[in-house]
């Protein structure tokens, strides 16, 4: 249980800084305010996105996007608490992988159903080259997504090998 205490400390770190620094944004800039932090790498911006990653889905019709942004979400998040529950002893890697998704995703929940948008400010470029616009929800998801990777790759194997061992 005591994984169970720190991952929810995590979480709630998480979603507490993600609404934070968005409602910096929303108060200090105006939409689509630029502010140069490293000049030729990095701004602080105040984007509204009302799709999901890269703008998917922004230009799509009331019931796609309350599908697709909001019920479909809140499902996965009710998954993710029970991945997190079955996970909590077998495989760390993994549950810690699922507590950033969910936090992420809840993060980003918030906004969709109080703003019907989510508030990105973080815009790392490269001449005129610049990556979405993002969030500390949607580094958390990454992180989380790289996290699944790494285990999926170099772990599951191993707990595998284990679970043989012991049957």
């Amino acid at each position: 249980m005591n994984r169970i205490w720190r991952l929810t400390l995590v979480m709630v770190a998480i979603i507490l800084v993600d609404q934070f620094t968005k409602g910096y944004i929303q108060s200090a800039f105006q939409l689509g305010e630029i502010k140069a932090v490293i000049p030729g790498f990095f701004n602080l911006t105040y984007v509204q996105n009302t799709g999901a990653a890269f703008g998917f889905g922004a230009g799509s019709e009331e019931w796609f996007r309350v599908l697709m942004f909001l019920a479909l979400p809140v499902v996965a998040c009710f998954w993710l608490l029970y991945l997190i529950w079955d996970t909590r002893h077998k495989a760390l890697v993994l549950c810690s992988a699922y507590s950033l998704i969910l936090a992420g995703a809840i993060g980003n929940l918030i906004d969709r159903f109080y703003l019907k948008f989510v508030v990105d400010m973080f815009d790392f470029y490269y001449g005129t080259w610049h990556f979405a616009a993002f969030n500390v929800a949607d580094s958390a998801i990454t992180i989380g997504a790289m996290l699944l990777i790494y285990d999926f790759i170099f772990l599951e194997k191993k707990r595998k090998v284990e679970e043989e061992k012991t049957v």
